[in-house]
């Protein structure tokens, strides 16, 4: 990889660019609680050839939203659902929102 590809992944926010526990430093959880993550399907890591999973900063921002609902009380698979129900209102909002832009205008439907 060269400097540029490499600049290019790490903007990436998909890249799984950190080891568990630099991954486990920036999100402020465990490893534990990452690997909870994994198991409850929430986030998969990618692999490095040795078997070490490395994580992306979206996975990390995942990882920080699942502990802010597990702080309240509320169990890590329950916390994974809601984050993963939040995830798809954001991106059902999105969409709602791009349709919306397609629609002529008031103005424009009037005078057809």
């Amino acid at each position: 990889m060269n400097d540029l590809t490499v600049r290019g992944a790490l903007d990436d926010r998909a890249y799984p660019a950190y080891t568990m526990s630099a991954a486990a430093d920036l999100a402020g959880v465990t490893p534990a609680f990452l690997r909870g993550l994994g198991n409850h399907g929430l986030i998969s890591p990618g692999r490095s050839s040795g078997g070490q999973r490395h994580y992306s900063r979206a996975e990390l921002d995942l990882a920080r939203r699942v502990h802010e609902v597990t702080a309240t009380g509320v169990s890590l698979a329950a916390a994974c659902r809601i984050v993963e129900l939040e995830g798809h209102l954001a991106a059902a909002r999105a969409e709602i929102h791009a349709l919306r832009e397609q629609l002529p205008t008031q103005h424009t439907r009037q005078a057809v």
